[in-house]
């Protein structure tokens, strides 16, 4: 004869079992909210690739030290930003310039794309002329240092100075092919940062890289709050999702913007390009990358 439960026993398994229902409740509550995880949704995608834009977080660092971390945190990428205290600038003599490539090679950490601030909205054509010339330069300097890409970027519209968008969009889009067409030359990508008042949104990024129309200019993804409006993630990605060479990331716990859904977008199309982190600068910066690194992944395991 069986003894009967003690009091303890009783409400340990009660509890078990309202907690087991109310489990089930909760999942099945997020999977009606969220389809990333919908019943089926976990199929077997190619996993991203995680890197580092200096651009804040690694602004007061060298290159030895980028790579150190980058190492470290097992980052597999970066992008240099310009004007940062690596100092990988076009005038670097060409001895420094075999001395990066150099130390680049001998790590694990891939020099992925050097990111300029060229920009080519500017209504002053000598200022768009400087931008060009730039561009082209800092091409050079990719080839030389051994990164893949060089970032430029819109950086607004005009329409305030009484100039139409689509003419602007046209100048950019020329400049574009210009800058393409000579970087092609040293095999670097020029990638388009989705950036800038008005040139943010992704159907204006389309429209200039329609009217650049040259095989070797690019869509860098820059992770906006912009690409919520006009249809929505989706629709917007769907608009550019051939032309997308790079991926900017923002802070991954910002929860306003759709992570998981990028990231599933981004696998489903078969992006073998880096997702790199532009978040802003720490005290400790090494934990923060590997903190990063971890929801990186998990937002992965979701799918």
């Amino acid at each position: 004869m069986k003894a009967n439960p003690t009091r303890r026993s009783f409400l340990r398994s009660s509890s078990a079992a309202l907690l087991g229902a109310a489990g089930a409740g909760l999942t099945g509550s997020l999977r009606a909210a969220d389809p990333v995880l919908a019943p089926g949704a976990r199929t077997q995608l190619p996993a991203l690739k995680l890197g580092l834009v200096t651009y804040n977080l690694a602004r007061a660092w060298d290159v030895p030290t980028i790579i150190k971390n980058c190492t470290e945190a097992r980052f597999e990428a970066v992008e240099l930003r310009t004007t940062h205290a690596h100092g990988v600038e076009v005038s670097l003599s060409p001895e420094q310039r075999k001395e990066v490539r150099a130390r680049f090679s001998d790590s694990p950490v891939v020099l992925a794309s050097l990111g300029s601030a060229f920009e080519f909205h500017a209504t002053d054509p000598a200022e768009l002329r400087r931008n060009i010339e730039g561009t082209k330069e800092y091409a050079k300097l990719a080839a030389d240092v051994g990164a893949k890409g060089v970032k430029v970027r819109p950086n607004g519209l005009e329409t305030a100075k009484g100039i139409p968008a689509e003419k602007t969009t046209e100048q950019i889009g020329k400049a574009l092919a210009e800058v393409g067409a000579a970087a092609a030359e040293h095999g670097i990508e020029i990638r388009v940062e989705v950036h800038g008042s008005g040139t943010s949104r992704l159907p204006v990024i389309k429209e200039i890289m329609e009217r650049a129309n040259h095989p070797n200019v690019f869509v860098c993804w820059n992770s906006n709050q912009t690409d919520l409006e006009d249809g929505g993630l989706e629709a917007n990605f769907a608009l550019v999702r051939e032309k997308i060479h790079f991926v900017h990331l923002r802070d991954l716990f910002l929860e306003e913007y759709p992570f998981r859904r990028l990231f599933r977008l981004l696998r489903e199309s078969g992006y073998s390009g880096y997702c790199c982190a532009e978040i802003p600068e720490s005290a400790d910066g090494l934990r923060v990358m590997k903190y990063f690194r971890g929801l990186f992944l998990a937002y992965q395991d979701l799918l």
